[in-house]
């Protein structure tokens, strides 16, 4: 389990400095704007900078202001685990923005959009890909959803609007388009690589019902109905837990399994759609 974690950690670096280097190669000198929080320390930092002479605040600098609230939230209301990895990506984000120099390659904004947007795709979809997130508007979206019952989708398009809407204001209109393409070519790349609004079944036979009902309520906040089931070669009676569950928590269900009951069989599949009561909070 140390290996399965210091793996994860490594990724969630990995993926803030893929973020940092889309940032300071591409989006930044093009005034291209990414999306979530990190689109909103890029506006506040050129709002400074440009209107109010305040240069010493940089976007990495405000990405960790905008973040330390949201953090707070997220820890109560969407779990240590979970925000403890968010935390750690929007830390290493802003040291690799500070320590990397901002620079461009291109003078063609359309080049840097898509271009950033492609390393900013990646470095957020493998950090989803192994259960952590980017910070942000991915919590804040998370903790409305939960209260709403609504897709997280739906915020996060709210915000992006707020970020293309700012973009143009504060620059050229075009760059409002240029930013929209960034933010296009982004979703793509981490729909690519992980589909986080996506809802799957997790159905688990296992012997040990009681303690893997207990470590799944500690941690995924779900409900689950546990039906009696048989093996067919080995007559043993077992049973199958069936919840459903977003992707960002598939990876935190498949620890918990392997912890417990690593003999257990899970199958994970697909799920279109949920009719009835889904979300479970306490």
């Amino acid at each position: 389990m140390f290996i399965f974690e210091a793996k994860r950690i490594i990724i969630v670096i990995l993926g803030a400095l893929i973020n940092a280097i889309a940032l300071n190669f591409f989006f930044i000198s093009a005034d291209v704007y990414a999306s979530g929080f990190t689109g909103f320390a890029q506006l506040l930092s050129t709002i400074f900078s440009d209107f109010l002479n305040v240069d010493f605040i940089s976007t990495g600098i405000w990405l960790l202001l905008l973040n330390v609230p949201v953090g707070i939230l997220g820890w109560f209301k969407v779990g240590r685990h979970f925000t403890v990895y968010s935390i750690l990506s929007v830390l290493m984000t802003t040291f690799f923005l500070e320590l990397i120099p901002v620079q461009s390659f291109s003078n063609d904004i359309m080049l840097n959009a898509v271009f950033g947007g492609v390393l900013g795709g990646f470095g957020v979809g493998i950090t989803l890909k192994w259960g952590a997130s980017t910070g942000g508007s991915d919590i804040l979206a998370m903790v409305l959803s939960r209260m709403k019952d609504k897709p997280i989708g739906s915020y996060l398009m709210i915000v992006n609007g707020i970020i293309i809407f700012f973009a143009g204001l504060l620059n050229e209109p075009e760059n409002a388009l240029y930013t929209l393409l960034a933010l296009y070519v982004t979703t793509r790349v981490v729909d690519g690589l992980h589909t986080r609004h996506e809802k799957v079944t997790a159905m688990i036979v296992t012997k040990k019902t009681d303690e893997l009902q207990k470590a799944i309520h500690e941690k995924v906040v779900r409900g689950m109905t546990i039906l009696p089931a048989r093996g067919a070669y080995t007559r043993e009676d077992k049973s199958m837990l069936v919840l459903v569950i977003t992707r960002y928590e598939l990876y935190d269900l498949e620890r918990i399994i392997n912890e417990v009951d690593p003999e257990a069989f899970t199958n994970i599949i697909h799920t279109a759609g949920v009719f009835g009561f889904f979300r479970k909070d306490h």
